[in-house]
């Protein structure tokens, strides 16, 4: 068990997740946290993360960093998907177990499982048919750095563990329109639509000071300025299907989601860093025709059992936004996996349940992206 005087690195602490666990951690009395910025750690650099696990020596590692993005990005960066995560769980897994950490809580997500598992998904879905081809370079990765917690804890009787968190939202989340997710890509669609077909330059002044856009540069001065730019404003987010009164999404619309506020993930990976062990995760072996006692499915996923469509979620974000225009639908793009649910009775079972709902917390978000 770790005590209130553990050194914990908590790798990613300035990311979505990684930021949230830092905070939790810090409000149940843990205040020996260590934390380094990618500038200052390279985590894909294997003699950078070896130097700093000879030099800090932590008791207990969460691994919440990660190269991640959208379907959009997923598609067109597929080789940074699989070699950067690879990288960093290669690095910080093997450094853990070389510098002899007591505890590790690996996150990953619940990509890994097969396009058409069954719904909902439970653990042992995983590896049973194919992936899902958009984001495959991601889910292998993730499911390498599963199973590295898995054998490192089967051979060595290391103690890290596995999550599957579900899509996640919540403060700190990204919005960038190349490279964000579902849920905060639609806040700030909307969000910018509505300011367009409203005239509300100033506010778009606002926005696209505070999270450019790639290739439009705009001054510091007040919306007068912007003027001369309203027409490259226009045709640069028109670029990404927002519009005075229309806004363009990806996809049909039919494909169901869960999602689970961040603070909340960062609350479950808490409990089980510090409740559960490696071998509370795992069921009875199956012993295979050779005699050999399988372990397998030893991660858990973390999520609200919860589901609703893209199309649901579109109207829930639109309403909480107050954008009064169109909802067009891009078929031509792609859907991905039509249905992710997890099963999270193992979750359950740990002791852990959600509490905050999907429009709390889609009203939560947009306000933070307002004042942030």
């Amino acid at each position: 068990m770790l005590d209130k005087s553990s050194k914990i690195y908590v790798a990613g602490h300035r990311g979505l997740v990684g930021s949230a666990i830092w905070n939790n951690l810090l409000s149940r009395g843990y205040t020996n946290l260590i934390g380094r910025t990618h500038k200052e750690l390279d985590l894909e650099d294997p003699v950078a993360v070896k130097a700093f696990f000879d030099a800090e020596q932590p008791d207990a590692v969460v691994l919440a960093a990660a190269h991640v993005g959208g379907i959009m990005a997923n598609l067109k960066y597929r080789a940074d998907f699989i070699y950067k995560n690879l990288q960093i769980q290669q690095n910080v897994i093997g450094e853990s177990w070389k510098h002899g950490v007591k505890k590790l809580l690996f996150l990953g997500s619940t990509c890994i499982y097969p396009r058409e598992a069954p719904q909902p998904m439970g653990e042992d879905a995983l590896l049973t048919s194919p992936l899902e081809y958009t984001n495959e370079p991601y889910a292998i990765a993730k499911i390498a750095g599963l199973k590295m917690c898995e054998s490192f804890s089967l051979q060595y009787g290391c103690n890290y563990i596995a999550v599957m968190p579900t899509n996640l939202y919540g403060p700190g989340d990204n919005f960038d329109l190349e490279r964000s997710h579902v849920l905060p890509a639609m806040i700030r669609k909307f969000h910018l639509a509505r300011c367009l077909m409203e005239g509300d330059w100033e506010a778009l002044r606002k926005d696209l000071l505070r999270r450019p856009v790639t290739g439009l540069v705009l001054p510091e001065g007040p919306c007068d300025d912007l003027c001369p730019l309203r027409g490259a404003i226009q045709a640069t987010l028109a670029r990404f299907g927002i519009t005075p009164g229309r806004v363009t999404l990806w996809g049909s619309g039919a494909p169901m989601r869960e999602f689970l506020w961040s603070e909340e993930m960062a609350d479950a990976s808490v409990h089980v860093l510090l409740n559960v062990d490696f071998k509370d995760t795992c069921t009875d072996p199956v012993v295979n025709a050779d005699g050999i006692a399988e372990y397998r499915n030893c991660h858990i996923n973390v999520g609200t059992g919860e589901e609703l469509s893209i199309k649901e979620l579109a109207a829930l974000v639109q309403e909480k936004v107050g954008f009064r225009g169109e909802i067009v639908w891009d078929a031509s793009k792609p859907d991905g996996t039509l249905r992710k649910l997890t099963d999270v009775s193992k979750l359950h079972a740990l002791g852990w349940h959600h509490r905050v709902s999907l429009p709390d917390g889609i009203s939560r978000l947009y306000d933070w992206y307002l004042t942030h």
